[in-house]
């Protein structure tokens, strides 16, 4: 039997202390390996090489745009902390993305992070729909150091936990469609487990990155978890590679496989090619051409197709 939908109009104060309370479970499962060193945890450090946290995905977690990484937001060292907060917006011909959120990395360990996605229709037949979504993570670095491992073939492994709430759809309320279960999805949340491997080349300045996504979200969530087609939580791929023309400009690529859940909603793979500039380690400045292949074909067969720019800033 599937499970009943959630309600979207669940308190926001409620699921944002259940996800944190995950968080704080993960941060002091391994609080005692590092407690002799607690004091060492008076300030920022700015200890990591420039880049080396990534940039904000469209989900919050410190790597790529569209895929994390095993990277460790912020600039904080294994003696200290970091973190940043950023805004995304990425627009197609039919629809347009807004993300802002925040990542928080603790002695280059443990990153916690939020986002709020705002999906719009602008043309089409989803002109004027809205949707949007809250994604709580957790990502905790297992073994390895992308960095300091330069002999060593072991790349950087992390486990990832992201927690999405659909807070419901706008603007179908004529055709009876109110949240994401009413276009065929089994539930309005859902939860990512993800593991990421990165590997950082310095004498050939490439970044490579591999990860394996258990999920059963319908376009990341946006609509969904679980379909008529299929409820069942499966392994996705996602992959980055990135150059470092200077150790403050990256170019790279990306690439995301998704489920196909809803007969409604024939996904596609997600792919994009970006440029990112870190003129500081407070700041980054990312562009990309996203490919997200087509959203809700019934209503906007075309590929969607968007330019996208993110800010960020931290410490």
């Amino acid at each position: 039997m599937h499970d009943h939908p959630e309600p979207t109009h669940q308190p926001f104060g409620r699921r944002c202390l259940a996800m944190l309370g995950l968080c704080a479970g993960v941060a002091l499962s391994v609080w005692p390996a590092a407690n002799s060193h607690a004091q060492g945890l008076k300030h920022p450090d700015q200890g990591k090489l420039t880049a080396t946290g990534g940039v904000s995905t469209v989900e919050g977690a410190g790597g790529g745009g569209l895929t994390p990484w095993a990277l460790i937001s912020g600039y904080g060292s294994r003696d200290s902390f970091g973190g940043n907060a950023f805004a995304t917006q990425a627009r197609s011909d039919d629809y347009s993305l807004g993300v802002v959120g925040a990542a928080f990395g603790w002695r280059d360990r443990v990153e916690l992070s939020y986002a709020r996605q705002d999906f719009r229709g602008i043309a089409g037949g989803l002109n004027r729909t809205r949707i949007e979504q809250d994604v709580f993570g957790v990502k905790l670095r297992l073994a390895g150091d992308a960095v300091y491992d330069q002999d060593s073939w072991m790349p950087q492994v992390a486990l990832g936990v992201q927690h999405k709430r659909n807070r419901g759809i706008r603007g179908l309320e004529a055709l009876g469609v109110a949240r994401a279960t009413d276009l065929g999805a089994r539930r309005n949340a859902g939860t990512d487990v993800y593991l990421a491997a990165t590997k950082l080349y310095l004498a050939q300045s490439l970044l490579a990155n591999a990860t394996v996504r258990f999920t059963e979200a319908n376009q990341f969530g946006l609509l969904g978890f679980g379909g008529d087609r299929r409820d069942a939580r499966e392994a996705r791929l996602e992959a980055s590679l990135a150059y470092l023309v200077t150790p403050k400009l990256v170019i790279g690529a990306e690439y995301r496989m998704k489920p196909r859940n809803l007969a409604v909603d024939d996904e596609a793979s997600a792919a994009d090619i970006f440029i990112a500039w870190f003129p500081s380690k407070n700041v980054s400045v990312t562009l990309a051409w996203v490919d997200l292949g087509t959203i809700v074909k019934p209503f906007n067969p075309d590929r969607q197709r968007a330019a996208y720019v993110s800010l960020q800033a931290g410490f």
